[in-house]
């Protein structure tokens, strides 16, 4: 068997490079799970600002719809008081 002369340093040499690549795979785990955590709270946060952001669209939508139907009823003029007992009345001649 022929030996190079430095056989018990190569093989020390082969130990220590394992246990590197072994600290560095590990290394590399744990940030990954780091990272991916950080990547999942992103993703439910954004979807619970998504669903906010909805809800409010939705409600602003309604509102303007009621808004809409009480300028609509025709049973309602606007009065305005000017002094004293005198009263000016708008859109009372605006019926159909």
């Amino acid at each position: 068997m022929a030996t190079n002369g430095g056989g018990a340093t190569q093989s020390s040499l082969k130990g220590l490079a394992w246990i590197g690549g072994l600290l560095a795979t590990t290394a590399a785990v744990v940030i990954g799970s780091v990272l991916m955590v950080f990547a999942a709270t992103a993703v439910v946060i954004l979807a619970i600002m998504t669903s906010a952001t909805l809800a409010l669209a939705a409600l602003a939508g309604r509102a303007g719809r009621k808004a809409r139907a009480r300028q609509a009823d025709d049973g309602v003029i606007e009065a305005r008081k000017v002094g004293g007992h005198h009263w000016v009345a708008y859109g009372w001649n605006e019926r159909r």
